[in-house]
């Protein structure tokens, strides 16, 4: 069936606005339509320059373009959407540098990024659909987008949901950064210009979340340098992900590299989500002294290859410490599922202290500020990447919304 191309944008709620819908979607979905919620606070996010981070694949042409203003979103419907039953609708929130066809419906979209050898062609929505249960799926516009406007678009999908099912609360499955942005609209954590928490979540079951936040970037000195900044390394292909340093040493050249960074500066703002999520872990997990410049990259300064301005810098912006004081409300049932396997193929892999690879198993079940703490899971063999699709943990999910 062709897309349905609407020529002007005709109002779902009060403040979200449907701007396209399409009945041909990819990966098993029913339907996708891309929402813009009209309130006016949201910010028009950096992106980096070399396009590491736009849009792409299918979400190019669910969104239109490929640097999309943060009040968009996509909002996925999955088939039986629909049907007439009192089970809570579910909304499957995506990770960082993320999306929800590879997250959710497709494992094996890119061919690789599961946390397997070999990837599944399907995931957690279609399981979750062959159980009778309704599912929806949000699809946010920057991949490591502020949390504030993510949390606000969460809001957003969900009055959605709520008409659409005519439910009184929805549940939700949030996956790493997903799972904090969830746990911040949850803990009515709002920007001054945001809406906040609806008191519409059942319950909230958080997969691979950085309960106490995430140090990954500063631990590891300039390990990743040929990986992101460019001009470093062999390979013209570098991962979107937030490095620790403004300026690097290349091949005996230095080279400013601030808008490749976790932090904002005069070159941009492209990870803010990022330092959102920081946490100084260092009294709880020791950083390794063995990697080139681990002290400088961590604790500030310039070292034999790069200059870091540390990470206390970059978590003056951080919402750990507030979340955890917050706290998620008595009425909402949370649940915790986190890995212990450290074996994600083809990248560098935490092994600092437990982990799953890239979120220490500490961080991940770490329960202050959680009030109706229902239950917490750790699958010692499976990795960050394996928690939303591996059957083990489909299973227990199963169980948890069952309950």
């Amino acid at each position: 069936m062709a897309s349905i191309y609407l020529l002007v944008f005709i109002v779902m709620t009060q403040d979200v606005l449907l701007e396209e819908a399409f009945t041909d979607p990819a990966h098993g979905w029913q339907k996708v339509e891309r929402y813009r919620d009209a309130l006016t606070g949201y910010p028009k996010e950096d992106y980096p320059p070399d396009g590491r981070g736009d849009v792409d694949r299918h979400r190019l042409r669910y969104f239109g373009e490929q640097r999309p203003h943060s009040s968009k979103f996509l909002l996925y419907y999955a088939p039986g959407w629909d049907k007439k039953t009192t089970t809570t609708p579910i909304l499957l929130i995506h990770g960082t540098n993320d999306n929800a066809d590879r997250a959710w419906a497709n494992p094996n979209e890119l061919g690789f990024g599961c946390g397997s050898l070999v990837c599944p062609s399907k995931g957690l929505m279609q399981a979750l659909v062959e159980a009778g249960l309704r599912v929806f799926a949000i699809n946010f516009a920057h991949k490591h987008g502020d949390n504030f406007a993510w949390s606000e678009n969460i809001r957003a999908a969900l009055e959605l949901i709520r008409k659409h099912t005519h439910a009184a609360q929805v549940d939700i499955i949030g996956w790493s950064k997903g799972g904090f942005a969830a746990r911040l609209y949850a803990s009515d954590m709002k920007p001054a210009w945001g809406k906040g928490y609806q008191k519409d979540v059942r319950k909230l079951i958080l997969l691979g979340c950085p309960n106490n936040g995430i140090d990954f970037a500063f631990r590891h000195g300039t390990t990743f340098s040929e990986f992101i900044y460019p001009g470093c390394g062999s390979s013209e292909l570098k991962v979107n992900g937030p490095g620790p340093h403004i300026e690097v040493e290349c091949g005996g050249k230095w080279i400013s590299a601030a808008e490749y960074s976790i932090y904002k500066t005069a070159a941009g703002d492209c990870f803010p989500g990022q330092r959102q999520m920081l946490n100084k872990l260092d009294s709880i997990h020791p950083v390794e002294e063995t990697t080139t410049d681990w002290k400088t990259t961590y604790y500030g300064g310039r070292g034999e290859h790069s200059l870091s301005l540390g990470i206390d810098v970059a978590m003056k912006d951080s919402l750990i410490a507030e979340m955890h004081r917050r706290g998620t409300p008595e009425s909402v049932k949370v649940y915790i599922l986190a890995g212990g396997a450290a074996n994600i193929p083809f990248v560098f892999n935490e092994k600092s202290a437990p982990s799953d690879g890239l979120l220490f198993v500490s961080s991940a079940t770490y329960r202050q500020g959680i009030r109706n703490l229902a239950d917490v899971k750790v699958m010692e063999r499976l990795n960050h990447l394996q928690l939303g699709w591996e059957e083990t943990a489909v299973k227990q999910i199963l169980s948890w919304l069952k309950e």
